[in-house]
């Protein structure tokens, strides 16, 4: 009897010691989430999709096409920003040559012709004055001799005037026009060819893509995060840890990281402790503590990047004290 009772002591005693150790090995895990680095890639124009080179869960490397877009839009501006460049060339290279041969000739010649009707009306213009002193003219004749004599002279004027500018040759500031016109030109040119080259979605860096948006024929607008995916070797550990608990805890010490389903243990250091703004940013479902303490969140890197490859993002993992 009395061994029968040291027997069921014995077995108390040991239950209890298990629930205490299960208990307190609760007490030194906490909780927290597996993340990387998450990257996302953007058409810059607006147009259908043509074709997607790549596949969810593909590897990329920086440099990589993606996808491709149709952008009907571009390639008519920019047959429109090249005619306008050429006009715009033609212009300064006018303004720079200044008058041809042919056009010097035709001037002299219209300066011929205006002199011959100058001289013409300036010899009646004479008649009509002495016609009218000896009063052989009326006042109207006289006046019409008057005003032809004057559009000959303005129109001779003119001409002179025309033909000196060209043997000058063109003025400073009208080449200048010419030339930043053709500057505005071939900027438009430019700027719709980097916009045509944007019809190609490339890879910035490296990347295990995860999601795409959209499928072929669909429309990707500007700005429209069409790819995302993880960066490689960025595998973090975040938790959460009250006030109460985060003396504990330390910036630069090393501690042991458990990935939950698959039991491997993987050395990180915490590298930062930050206070959480508000309470739903916790990573545990159903905390412990206080709602009203302060909660800080503490980011483990692994020692090695390689341990942590393989571990799935928002995977459970735990943090030993």
């Amino acid at each position: 009897m009395k061994n029968h009772f040291l027997s069921i002591s014995f077995i108390l005693s040991f239950l209890m010691l298990t629930g205490c150790s299960e208990t307190h090995e609760k007490r030194v895990l906490t909780e927290g989430k597996a993340k990387k680095d998450l990257v996302t890639f953007s058409p810059k124009v607006t147009g259908r999709i043509l074709e997607i080179y790549v596949e969810e869960g593909q590897m990329v490397k920086a440099g990589d096409t993606l996808a491709k877009l149709d952008v009907p839009e571009v390639s008519a501006k920019i047959a429109q920003a090249r005619g306008a460049t050429a006009a715009a060339r033609a212009q300064a290279q006018l303004a720079r040559n200044g008058a041809t041969q042919d056009q010097l000739r035709q001037l002299n010649a219209k300066r011929k012709g205006l002199q011959e009707q100058f001289s013409y009306a300036q010899k009646a213009y004479t008649r009509a004055q002495n016609m009218y002193r000896d009063s052989l003219l009326s006042p109207q004749n006289y006046d019409e001799a008057f005003a032809k004599y004057q559009g000959a002279k303005a129109q001779l004027d003119a001409v002179n005037a025309e033909l000196h500018e060209v043997q000058l040759g063109t003025r400073y500031e009208k080449i200048d026009m010419a030339q930043g016109q053709a500057d505005q030109a071939a900027g438009a040119l430019q700027e719709a060819t980097v916009a045509y080259s944007e019809r190609y979605v490339i890879a910035t860096n490296d990347m295990e893509i995860e999601t795409i948006s959209l499928n072929k024929g669909e429309l990707a607008t500007a700005g429209y995060a069409l790819f995302s995916g993880y960066i490689p070797d960025t595998t973090y550990f975040r938790f959460t840890v009250p006030e109460s608990k985060i003396a504990a805890y330390g910036k630069g010490r090393e501690v042991q990281v458990i990935v939950n389903y698959s039991k491997k243990e993987i050395p990180g250091r915490i590298i930062s402790l930050k206070q959480l703004a508000k309470y739903a940013d916790i990573t545990t479902a159903f905390p412990d503590y206080n709602p009203q303490d302060a909660v800080y969140e503490i980011k483990v890197k692994p020692l090695n990047s390689k341990d942590a490859q393989q571990v799935l993002v928002n995977a459970t993992v735990l943090l030993k004290q």
